[in-house]
Formats: structure tokens, C-alpha cells, sequence
């Protein structure tokens, strides 16, 4: 537009706030929130330098006000979804085993995906079994402490029991340490971990989508549905900021939201109970 071929032919030194919000402005007719807001950091960062140097008196694009990008709502399943996919992996194999356990740590505990592979078998206190837990070390190399519920303890117990049968078949050697190995005795990685999620997801739930962290968002979405506590939850996913964790409610409510629809007469458009009257 005019106003952008405007801002192209202005020396930067010359770039204002004015005119800054009218090339916003035909940003806006042609481009998505997300990339607009990508394009003003670029300038801001650019113009700073500029200032930095002497170039430009001020930071024009400092004053620009960044549009609002709508974060995509947390995707996850239903509880009997989630229950189909724990069922999966087969129970005849380690690999099996191993795979039921990660899924199984994944939707009990929350971790993220890094969390699950850099788990090492120190990690994990089994006993007294019902309060078993796992030390997790999470972003910024915080640790916290998240309990294992016991469908997850099983699982891993049944994988511990076969673990030593994955192993390098030339060497014969395992990683000794790592909680999760790779068929061939390494730890397990982040993008083997997507891979195997996603295809328990497409043969458990019809979901060739899935990721770990729909997992995850599946396990706090429980959590939440099940009456516990914002903040409770807020420790247990090692979110910094409470307002992360509060996207779940937005979740909850949009899912309490179909559910009421579904299933409450006062929610159609005809209410069951109602009846024509007879005409006198």
C-alpha cells in the first residue's frame, strides 16, 4: 500500500511514530497478528541498534503498541481417550513395556518431554508406593518434585523388570543411568518420544496429531476438571507464572461448556418438557 511503499522509501533516520502506525496499519490488512507482531520487534531491535550508535535520536518503533496474538487454547483428551492410547503399547516386549511407562509418566506426571528423557533411575522413589514421586529437572535447570500416580508406578516397575534387555547389540552396553533407553541401550530421545505419542495417539484415539505436551495439557485439564487447585497444579507443571496455568481453566470451561450442551435439556432450543397447547 501507499503507506508501506512510504516507510520503504524513507531513510531510516527519518522514520517517526506516525509514521510507523500507518505502515501498522497496512500490515494489518494483509497480515496475521503473529507475523505483524514478529515485523515491530524486527524494527524496534533495529532502531535500538540505531540508537545505540547515534544514528537515530530515538527509537521510533518503541512507541508502537504490539498487536494481541491469540495463543491457541492447550489441545488434549478425554479421559477415556487418554485411557485408550495408555493401552496400547504391547506388554509382551521392553520396548512395549518402556512405551507404556512413557506414556503413562507423561499424562501422570505432566512432564514435558525433555523432563521425561533426562530421567534417570535416581530420579525415581517408588516407596512407600503410594507416595511415590519423581525429581524432575526442569527450564532453567530448577528442580521440582511431582508425584507419580500409582497406574504410573506400575508401569514403570513392569518396564524396570525388562530394561536391561535394551541394549547396544554389538557391545552389549546401556546407558546405566537414563530411566528410558532407546532399543539400543542410549537414553531415549525428544524426537523418538514425539514419534512413539503419535502413533499410540492415531491407533488409541484416532489422533495422528498427538503430541507429549497434548499429554500434558491432558493431565492438568484432569486435574483441573477433578476440582484441584490452581496453584497445586501450577507446581506440579513447574510453570513460573500462574498465568501459563491459567489457560487450562479457558479449557475447562469451553469443555464444561459442550458437555452442558450435550446434556442439558434447558441448553437446546426445544426444551424437552414443553408441550404444545391443545387449542380450546
Amino acid at each position: 500500500g501507499e503507506d508501506a511503499a512510504a516507510v520503504e522509501d524513507t531513510a531510516v533516520t527519518g522514520l517517526d511514530v506516525l509514521l510507523l502506525r500507518s505502515w501498522l496499519g497496512s500490515l494489518a490488512r494483509t497480515h496475521a497478528p503473529a507475523s505483524i507482531a514478529r515485523k515491530v520487534g524486527a524494527a524496534r531491535a533495529l532502531l535500538r541498534y540505531l540508537e545505540r550508535r547515534g544514528e537515530v535520536d530515538k527509537n521510533a518503533a518503541a512507541q508502537l503498541a504490539l498487536p494481541k496474538v491469540r495463543r491457541p487454547l492447550p489441545t488434549f483428551l478425554d479421559v477415556d481417550a487418554a485411557a485408550e492410547v495408555m493401552e496400547i503399547p504391547g506388554a509382551d516386549t521392553a520396548e512395549g513395556l518402556r512405551d507404556r511407562a512413557i506414556l503413562e509418566t507423561l499424562y501422570g506426571a505432566g512432564l514435558r518431554v525433555s523432563e521425561l528423557c533426562g530421567l534417570d533411575l535416581a530420579h525415581v522413589d517408588r516407596q512407600p508406593a503410594d507416595r511415590a514421586s519423581v525429581r524432575v529437572i526442569g527450564k532453567g535447570d530448577k528442580e521440582r518434585i511431582v508425584p507419580l500416580g500409582s497406574h504410573a508406578v506400575a508401569a514403570i516397575e513392569r518396564y524396570l523388570e525388562r530394561r536391561d534387555e535394551l541394549t547396544d547389540p554389538t557391545t552389549g552396553a546401556r546407558d546405566p543411568r537414563a530411566l528410558f533407553l532407546s532399543r539400543r541401550g542410549a537414553r531415549i530421545g525428544v524426537r523418538r518420544v514425539q514419534a512413539l505419542v503419535q502413533r499410540y495417539g492415531a491407533l488409541g484415539a484416532g489422533r495422528s496429531d498427538l503430541h507429549p505436551h497434548a499429554l500434558r495439557h491432558t493431565c492438568a485439564t484432569h486435574l483441573l476438571d477433578g476440582g484441584a487447585d490452581l496453584r497445586a497444579i501450577q507446581k506440579l507443571l513447574g510453570h513460573a507464572s500462574l498465568a501459563t496455568t491459567q489457560r487450562y481453566t479457558h479449557v475447562s470451561i469451553d469443555h464444561l461448556l459442550k458437555v452442558y450442551d450435550a446434556a442439558h435439556p434447558m441448553a437446546r432450543n426445544a426444551h424437552p418438557m414443553a408441550r404444545k397447547r391443545s387449542p380450546a
